[in-house]
């Protein structure tokens, strides 16, 4: 099967360059870069040196969808919006990277502070959270953020159960600085992060309306979320902690059992053993989800943990998840490695 990849250049992109390079069903047709630029891959990242000269070719949607089977975009916000209609109103197989299809179009404009999609065309996207089914056949998907990919793993057994949920949930993500994309700002630069943290976006990050609006689906009248955004001196990882206040009769042990059992035939999504949470290191290069639980029965609190790689399981490698389940590939196909340690 071949994929062409919009937004070959950034670091979603190059992830899915690096993921797909090993993926036994799937040939990397062609790369697509959206700004202008005339350099070889493999002189812009020299890590491709030998093993992609060149593959780029112009953005030219029929000419994609003549040669290949699926168009990755992996572009930033506010650019997939501008060049999907050709393949939406041909069917053609897309997943989409960016944030530009997952939200209503009066809910994005004022999130994202960028123009929509046309609602036509944002009807025909399906949100493609894979443990929740993907895009469930749909030819359009828009894959998941990362920091909602960490959170909705962390909630989905709770907010499709029983058990009572009456206050505000509070989710604490950090994330390293990848997840700000390739180009340099005054914020991500080294001398500034080295040995810092710094809060940003405070109750404006962009992915709390699609972690709110997958919650509601799951049960209507879901709180609210109190959701906090940090950057850390790390280059990847997704390191969330959600806290949340639990009912006078809540007991620990069967909720932990009901959390494993939620989550057994999900291969890529590991809970740790009772008592014990994860780290970022456990993740980091593949496309596993670790959560861990503690319950504090003084307070009532429940503390959940979940992390990720923000380029993989919260991008490119869920995308490759997805494209698996669409074409009936094994779900784990060219994602079943070990992640990097240390």
């Amino acid at each position: 099967m071949k994929v062409a990849i919009a937004g070959a250049t950034g670091y979603s992109g190059l992830e899915l360059i690096r993921l797909l390079h090993q993926h036994p069903q799937v040939k990397i047709h062609s790369l697509h870069r959206m700004q202008q630029g005339d350099a070889p891959l493999s002189e812009l990242y020299p890590h491709l040196a030998h093993i992609y000269t060149d593959l780029f070719q112009p953005f030219d949607p029929e000419a994609i969808m003549a040669e290949a089977d699926l168009l990755f975009f992996a572009t930033p916000s506010g650019v997939t919006s501008q060049h999907a209609a050709p393949f939406i109103e041909a069917d053609f197989p897309v997943i989409d990277l960016s944030g530009d299809f997952r939200l209503p179009k009066a809910v994005y404009e004022a999130w994202y502070h960028k123009p929509a999609a046309e609602p036509e065309h944002l009807e025909k996207a399906h949100y493609g959270l894979a443990e929740n089914g993907g895009g469930s056949g749909a030819t359009f998907i828009s894959n998941p953020g990362c920091y909602a990919t960490a959170a909705l793993l962390a909630l989905k057994p709770l907010a499709e159960s029983q058990y009572s949920v009456n206050e505000t949930v509070i989710i604490d993500a950090k994330s390293g600085l990848s997840g700000a994309g390739k180009n340099p700002t005054a914020t991500s630069h080294f001398s500034r992060m080295n040995g810092n943290m710094q809060l940003y976006k405070p109750d404006a990050h962009q992915h709390i309306p699609e972690i709110e609006q997958q919650l509601q689906k799951w049960r209507r009248g879901f709180p609210a979320i109190q959701f906090q955004t940090s950057l850390i001196p790390v280059t990847r990882g997704i390191f969330a902690t959600l806290y949340i206040k639990m009912g006078l009769d809540f007991s620990f042990k069967t909720f932990y059992s009901y959390y494993q059992q939620h989550y057994q035939q999900a291969p890529f999504v590991r809970v740790q053993p009772e008592g014990t949470l994860p780290e970022l290191k456990q993740v980091i290069g593949s496309n596993f989800c670790d959560i861990g639980l503690v319950y504090n029965e003084r307070t009532g609190w429940l503390t959940i943990v979940s992390v990720i790689d923000n380029l993989v399981k919260g991008a490119a490698g869920q995308a490759i998840q997805n494209m698996n389940r669409y074409f009936h590939f094994d779900e784990q196909a060219g994602l079943d490695f070990v992640p990097l340690y240390p």
